[in-house]
């Protein structure tokens, strides 16, 4: 996604320069993007300081600091998706599928099919069942007329 307004600062960012954030979270969407603005900062003679994280990469210390917490992020996020993806293998083989319940149960597609063949428009059939014209159309397809 675009950043304009990032772009533009880093863009004017030079050698003995330090970019200041509030925390590391609002200059990287991600452990991995935020890991490459810094290495690209750093390429140019830019220091970052994270106010709330306490992070001054103008020091050793403080450069050894982020990449440890980038590391730390990075191993939790891992983590998270070993755990997720075990979570869905287990729940699948318990016989519960992940995912949204669907809006359309049979009854609501009975329903549905009953409301258009007494005239009504999708649009009426999806408020009268709660549900969208999307879901509507995705399981009885486009009404032909």
């Amino acid at each position: 996604m675009a950043r304009p307004q990032l772009d533009d600062v880093l863009g004017r960012l030079v050698d003995g320069d330090t970019l200041v954030v509030w925390m590391l979270d609002r200059l990287g969407r991600s452990v991995g993007g935020l890991v490459r603005i810094v290495a690209a900062l750093g390429e140019r003679g830019v220091h970052l300081r994270s106010v709330t994280d306490q992070i001054d990469t103008a020091s050793p210390a403080g450069r050894l600091v982020f990449h440890v917490f980038a590391a730390l992020a990075e191993f939790e996020a891992d983590l998270i998706r070993e755990r997720t993806v075990a979570g869905l293998a287990a729940a699948k083989d318990r016989g519960r599928p992940g995912g949204r319940p669907t809006a359309m149960t049979p009854q609501r597609i009975a329903a549905a099919r009953q409301l258009l063949a007494d005239g009504k428009s999708v649009a009426e059939v999806a408020r009268t069942l709660g549900v969208s014209r999307g879901a509507v159309y995705a399981n009885l397809g486009r009404p032909s007329g």
